[in-house]
């Protein structure tokens, strides 16, 4: 890791000088590390970190990434609340390549506005925390007949190829995959509770409710997916160890159907939501976690006596391949 610290200070330090860098945050691993390695090699004042509230986030995400930042020693962090023009932009939308899309374009529209209102000079560098397996699942690395599993928003939409072809992105990580990306961050001295977070998708919660993504869908699904990481979190397995550092990645997707249930003596047409857990050391494949029995009742019967709206919790039983690790 040190070594890969001085190759990326040799590539990017002359390349960018005193030009100012904006990195987008997402509160994730891979930003994170991407964040302090750039405060790392260049002057703190030079580096803009911008995250947005997009309405697509995790429950408390926005106070937990600002604090984490601050950790960093970062002096420019700007906090975008843009959940009004995300959620309306999606509005209709169910095709997850669209949204996506969509949500990619809208993250370089509103970085461009916010650059204007910063008044950074024309000749800024925007930087991201793209990794590896982001590029091959984009079809954007090896040969150029490969396949797109699935879009990644910070490297396959429009205006990201864009930017990318006028040689103005940086993307320090692009040749680590996550567990790489970890290392770098103890060798950065990121906070271990950082480092230890599952994965979270560059769209959020919208390529994990199946369908529509309504304001409504996200409080259901923000609040199913709170219960479920503080399940994992508290129970531990017989070495000691909490469940969730057990697992690669866990989450709960809302599913676009309706199921009968009873609450009380009354007929209920509730929500379903499907639960995800995995297991795997790179991300490009992936198995199921073999939870105890005991765990899945428990946490199924904590979310569905805790938000009215589910009356149905599903646990996804499929690995990577044949699925993906997300559902869209």
């Amino acid at each position: 890791m040190e070594k890969f610290i001085d190759e990326q200070t040799r590539v990017i330090k002359p390349r960018v000088w005193e030009k100012p860098v904006l990195l987008l945050i997402s509160g994730g691993v891979d930003s994170t590390v991407a964040s302090a390695l750039l405060l790392k090699i260049l002057n703190s004042e030079q580096v803009h970190l911008m995250y947005m509230d997009t309405g697509l986030m995790r429950k408390n995400e926005t106070e937990a990434v600002r604090a984490n930042l601050e950790k960093l020693g970062a002096k420019n962090i700007h906090i975008i609340m843009c959940e009004d023009e995300f959620l309306s932009a999606l509005k209709g939308v169910t095709d997850p390549e669209k949204k996506r899309r969509i949500i990619g374009d809208m993250y370089m529209k509103i970085q461009e506005r916010e650059v204007i209102r910063l008044k950074l000079p024309d000749d800024y560098f925007l930087a991201q925390g793209s990794i590896r397996p982001d590029f091959l699942e984009s079809g954007q690395q090896g040969s150029k007949n490969a396949n797109i599993i699935k879009s990644h928003h910070n490297v396959a939409s429009p205006l990201v190829i864009a930017k990318r072809e006028a040689g103005r992105i940086i993307e320090p990580l692009e040749k680590l995959y996550k567990n790489e990306v970890r290392d770098l961050g103890r060798f950065l001295g990121v906070d271990e509770a950082v480092l230890s977070r599952h994965p979270f998708p560059g769209p959020g919660l919208a390529v994990r409710i199946v369908g529509e993504v309504t304001k409504a869908n996200c409080d259901i699904l923000r609040e199913v997916d709170s219960i479920f990481i503080e399940e994992l979190k508290r129970r531990r397995t017989p070495s000691g160890s909490s469940l969730y550092d057990d697992i690669w990645q866990a989450f709960a997707i809302l599913l676009p159907v309706r199921s009968v249930g009873v609450a009380g003596d009354v007929r209920k047409y509730s929500r379903v939501i499907a639960l995800r857990a995995i297991i795997s050391s790179d991300g490009m494949t992936a198995g199921v976690y073999p939870f105890e029995t005991r765990d899945l009742l428990e946490i199924s019967t904590r979310i569905t006596n805790s938000v009215k709206e589910v009356g149905r919790v599903t646990y996804d039983i499929t690995s990577k391949p044949p699925a993906t690790i997300e559902w869209e």
